[in-house]
């Protein structure tokens, strides 16, 4: 299944997370386990007073000091240790390129990096896969507020961070720009699919949104 939206950065991204949700095993047929800290999400999401949020648009470089790119993603409740690859959309396709290869996330590099100081770090990844098995977010959808995410950046040094949330969207519903933004408090995103599996669509029916902040 190919999603080639019309027009607009966000409705791109949202092409690309559909995709993460085709052609896959069908692990998380059941119901998905229920929202937890929606409120802190939105609290930590929430623009300065003094203007909207802004997407990241694609192409659109962060500014200020260097970028540090996230290399690795460790969720040690989980036992999931995965190398990120910087993605972005393919101009082709206009598809979110998520790395093929179910145990790789892809880290969206027109976003923020590790070093900022506001905004969403978002980091995507397939659930698992029928031809390759579980993935490195295949338990992302039960993890529960107080987890701890760690993540190895360019730089050498490992960011550890803290779930406060767990939210799950109908992929048509997921409000890209409250997760794909470079303002509100600084944030780690972690994306990928859950819900029923419809067979006849080869794909999952939600998107699973994980939010954490950096730990002390």
């Amino acid at each position: 299944m190919t999603v080639r939206p019309k027009t607009g950065p966000l409705a791109i991204i949202a092409g690309g997370l559909v995709l993460l949700c085709v052609a896959i095993l069908g692990a998380c047929r059941s119901q998905p386990p229920p929202d937890r800290g929606a409120a802190e999400v939105t609290r930590l999401a929430s623009p300065p007073a003094s203007g909207p949020s802004v997407a990241v648009a694609d192409g659109a470089l962060p500014t200020g000091t260097a970028v540090v790119a996230p290399n690795r993603v460790r969720i040690p409740d989980r036992r999931r240790d995965a190398r990120v690859d910087p993605v972005g959309v393919n101009p082709k396709t206009n598809d979110f390129e998520v790395p093929p290869a179910v145990d790789l996330v892809g880290w969206y590099r027109y976003g923020p990096g590790l070093e900022a100081t506001a905004g969403s770090v978002v980091i995507a990844g397939h659930v698992d896969s029928a031809e390759q098995g579980a993935g490195a977010f295949f338990k992302l959808r039960s993890l529960e507020p107080g987890a701890r995410i760690e993540v190895t950046g360019a730089d050498g040094a490992v960011r550890a961070y803290r779930v406060v949330g767990r939210e799950t969207y109908a992929k048509s519903a997921i409000p890209l720009e409250k997760y794909f933004a470079r303002d509100g408090a600084p944030r780690l995103t972690l994306i990928t699919c859950g819900g029923p599996f419809d067979r006849g669509a080869r794909s999952y029916r939600d998107n699973v949104v994980v939010t954490a902040t950096i730990s002390a």
